[in-house]
């Protein structure tokens, strides 16, 4: 898959995929924490100003709201930063949500760290773990713009509750026209003989740096995003680790119920040992605050620290 030249923000594709619903007839409504300009769903609000209900700052309302217009027969879509979403307004996305299976589908703006400065009020790095913990939800987390929409246009035609973990920064887009989301399964983006990189999201982008930079030392990397979390094909998972027996999990979240834990419990149940290592927010802590690419540096999780996690785990030296 050969990236385009263009790079686009996956709000700006999510939200250009939300104006073709509403114009095909979905009764799609979307809400908003005071996060209009967070959402980027300006383009929406101008042609649907009916279909746009900003609640303010008030994320269990949010949630409730979002429940009941989904009974009434509405799909609701919340667009607000994933660190609100998951925490303040936890108990709603637990009861009213995923308990009761409303079909709401819930934008987690923002995630990671991509709030990077303000530091741990508002970095979503146990977003994963929580909506795991959590039955019925399916979870997703886009790596393009052109995956991203593809999710948002399965997610509007699923009946029942979804989480798309979403970033804030226009990327380049690795996915071809062809590309086609499918739940479930493994984004396999580069092959390779040995060693095996899984990302979460849009450290794709970071992995396949790295894979590039270990290819010029003679390093044969295979890239597979998980966009799917759940549902997840598990059967895939240990294929691609077992074809290279050594495995590095990136990913903006805790190493606490993020990936690296889902890819370690994948090996374990099928009593599998291969060499593995994960980079991310260590457990039991909270993430540092900075600039963005300062902290995925500090944590290992940008280009330079994912080559080196491969590296030492193949045992090369300098």
């Amino acid at each position: 898959m050969m990236a385009e030249a263009r790079a686009q923000d996956l709000r700006e594709a999510v939200v250009e995929e939300l104006c073709t619903a509403a114009d095909e007839g979905l009764p799609l409504v979307v809400l908003v924490s005071d996060s209009t300009s967070t959402s980027s769903i300006a383009p929406f609000h101008t042609r649907f100003p009916d279909r746009l209900i900003n609640v303010g700052i008030a994320e269990q309302n949010l949630l409730g709201m979002a429940a009941g217009l989904s009974l009434g027969g509405f799909i609701s879509v919340t667009a607000n930063a994933a660190c609100f979403l998951t925490a303040r307004s936890c108990e709603q996305l637990k009861t009213d949500i995923c308990y009761s299976n409303t079909n709401v589908k819930l934008l987690g703006l923002n995630a990671g760290v991509a709030y990077g400065p303000l530091a741990s009020t508002h970095h979503a790095i146990d977003d994963i773990s929580i909506l795991l913990g959590f039955g019925t939800i399916e979870v997703f987390a886009p790596s393009d713009g052109r995956e991203a929409a593809q999710i948002l246009r399965y997610a509007l035609g699923h009946v029942g509750p979804v989480y798309i973990r979403m970033d804030n920064t226009a990327l380049p887009v690795v996915h071809g026209p062809a590309y086609r989301f499918q739940p479930g399964r493994v984004d396999v983006v580069r092959e390779g003989k040995d060693l095996t990189i899984f990302a979460l999201g849009t450290l794709l982008h970071e992995a396949l740096e790295a894979a590039r930079a270990l290819s010029a030392r003679g390093v044969d990397v295979c890239v597979a995003a998980l966009p799917s979390l759940r549902p997840l094909d598990a059967d895939e998972v240990d294929r691609l680790a077992m074809a290279t027996g050594a495995v590095v999990t990136v990913e903006e979240h805790s190493l606490h119920g993020g990936i690296g834990s889902i890819v370690s419990e994948i090996l374990a149940d099928r009593g599998h040992a291969v060499r593995l290592a994960r980079q991310g927010i260590p457990q039991g802590e909270f993430a540092k605050a900075g600039p963005r690419g300062r902290i995925r540096e500090y944590y290992g999780i940008d280009a330079a620290g994912i080559e080196q996690a491969c590296r030492r785990l193949l045992g090369m030296e300098g």
